[in-house]
């Protein structure tokens, strides 16, 4: 009764109002810091069991775990911008388009002022995206998922128009932007190499981590890696937070008690299109030191992806945006270490096999095994995978995860819904 009362006086929809939606749904998984911590270090042991069996030292060394995370930034930023649009009940597919602007932005400022100018020019063409969108839905109600569609046209459009102004000679693409600062740090760095060289089994694997995140490290990843627990903070440990989510919950509850559910709706959406932005801008100045057009390649719609199988919540969102990384990392890596990986990812079906046969679901474990006994037999006959496989590696680990993931997750009950002020549906 006091929560109530607090939440009343706060101008907030009690929890009977916003969480009604909730009390018919299903426990939902919640990825912990515990949680978390085990399920990285079970990934690390069996990477480090595969590449003890294979030989293949470059499934996890210092290279490819820092190579997973610069992939993972990009995608982790649309992911998150996601995440704040849809708490707030938007739907925003047109992620990539926002992404695009930011590539752009980051060209063009980073080749004339600097590298950071870059990064905020990127952020703020983002955000521009991201007001387009909020007015076409919020303000004028139109279709989310059309609107969406409709900005990732027009990103793809302004940015060619743009590039033939700004670089008639070769409008594909922008001169070289100035390389980001990056730090390392000596001491634990080079104990942590040393280590990794040694091939033990899990230890070396640990340290080739530690190697990477504080070896030659942008300051934008640290930038990135801030956000996550900050917008946890926001989201869902501040009052403006929960106002927040409660319009993607139950908007005309919130407007009931008094909560701008409009203007909680663009602030979302807007910051969206900024985190979108940022992560093109990224993509532009730190993993590709310039603009090219179509260099997105479809990372704003992996960056859904991520957010869809995260649960909607922040943590989740991190490990999916890792896991993408780590698949589209590996397209630079030798084709020993991409063949190896079919050996993890039967390792990994059989032990989610075992988990739904434990469950008592019998259909899903019986085709989880026969998943990983094609995947082992594959493994069995071939030495090496075409470079075409692991060009879709990325795009097929997002459908599967997608499809793995689906039976655990709660999107906001007023998620892509119009809302107009005044009129409860």
């Amino acid at each position: 009764m006091s929560e109530q009362k607090s939440g009343t006086k706060l101008g907030l929809p009690t929890p009977g109002d916003v969480l009604s939606p909730l009390a018919v749904q299903k426990r939902t998984f919640k990825l912990t810091g515990g949680r978390l911590a085990i399920l990285v270090c079970t990934l690390i042991a069996v990477l480090s069991f595969v590449r003890i069996v294979t030989g293949a030292t470059e499934l996890d060394s210092a290279g490819t775990i820092a190579a997973a995370i610069g992939f993972a930034i990009p995608i982790g930023m649309a992911g998150l911008g996601g995440l704040w649009s849809e708490r707030s009940g938007v739907v925003n597919i047109g992620l990539e388009g926002m992404m695009i602007l930011g590539t752009w932005g980051a060209g063009w400022a980073g080749v004339t002022y600097g590298p950071w100018w870059g990064l905020l020019a990127g952020t703020l063409f983002g955000a521009i995206g991201g007001a387009l969108h909020a007015v076409a839905t919020v303000t004028f109600g139109v279709d989310q998922i059309v609107s969406g569609v409709a900005i990732n046209l027009l990103g793809l459009g302004v940015t060619q128009y743009l590039s033939t102004l700004v670089w008639p000679g070769q409008p594909t693409q922008s001169p070289s932007i100035p390389a980001i600062p990056t730090f390392t740090l000596p001491g634990i760095s080079d104990a942590a190499k040393s280590i990794s060289q040694q091939g033990w089994f899990f230890v070396s694997d640990v340290a080739s981590v530690v190697r990477a995140i504080t070896y030659q490290v942008p300051y934008t990843t640290v930038i990135a890696v801030a956000l996550l627990p900050i917008t946890f903070f926001i989201l869902w440990r501040t009052a403006f937070g929960l106002r927040l989510r409660s319009c993607g919950e139950a908007p005309y509850a919130a407007e009931s008690l008094g909560v701008n559910v409009y203007l909680h709706k663009y602030v979302a959406v807007v910051v969206s299109g900024g985190l979108a932005g940022f992560g093109g801008a990224v993509l532009a100045t730190v993993l590709s030191g310039i603009y090219r057009e179509g260099q997105t390649q479809g990372q704003g719609f992996i960056g859904l992806a991520a957010m869809i199988f995260g649960n909607w919540r922040v943590g989740g969102l991190g490990a999916g945006s890792l896991l993408f990384g780590y698949t589209q990392a590996m397209q630079l890596r030798s084709g020993e270490a991409v063949h190896a990986l079919l050996l993890v990812i039967v390792i990994g079906m059989v032990a989610l096999a075992a988990w739904q046969l434990y469950r008592r679901r019998m259909v899903p474990g019986v085709v989880s095994l026969v998943v990983a006994g094609l995947v082992f037999f594959w493994y069995a006959k071939t030495d090496t995978l075409p470079d075409q496989v692991s060009y879709v590696t990325p795009y097929v680990a997002t459908l599967l995860v997608l499809s793995l993931a689906s039976q655990r997750l709660r999107m906001p009950a007023a998620d892509g819904k119009p809302y107009i002020k005044g009129q409860d549906h």
